[in-house]
């Protein structure tokens, strides 16, 4: 079995840290990655590729991830020099979790676990 993630993309926000009670802290922040492709192309591309060939426009789809970061050492690292803007890999897990938000409703909360 394996479940591993790897995103190249453009930090969304400040990391934050948050503590929740009896647990360790963990830095949160999300990250942006974009597909490009050629209208007409079921096949996603390469930037640097499209730019040499363009026929028909260029289309953007630009996705948010949740990146939580656990282990200590990595945690810090992250809350201390990562900034809005940067350009970064994180390399994690998927994970699917549930939450109750304040309306008491259930709902998912997806985040990569770098």
């Amino acid at each position: 079995a394996m479940n591993r993630v790897q995103l190249l993309g453009r930090v969304g926000q400040d990391p934050i840290m948050r503590q929740v009670e009896g647990k360790n802290p963990v830095t949160i922040f999300s990250l942006a990655t974009n597909e490009m492709w050629r209208t007409g192309d079921s096949e996603v591309g390469q930037g640097a590729l499209l730019l040499l060939c363009p026929l028909g426009d260029i289309s953007q789809k630009t996705t948010w991830h949740r990146i939580s970061v656990f282990r200590p050492g990595l945690r810090d690292v992250t809350y201390q020099y990562v900034r809005k803007g940067s350009r970064i890999f994180v390399e994690g897990k998927i994970d699917y979790g549930e939450y109750t938000d304040k309306n008491n409703v259930r709902r998912q909360a997806t985040t990569i676990i770098a």
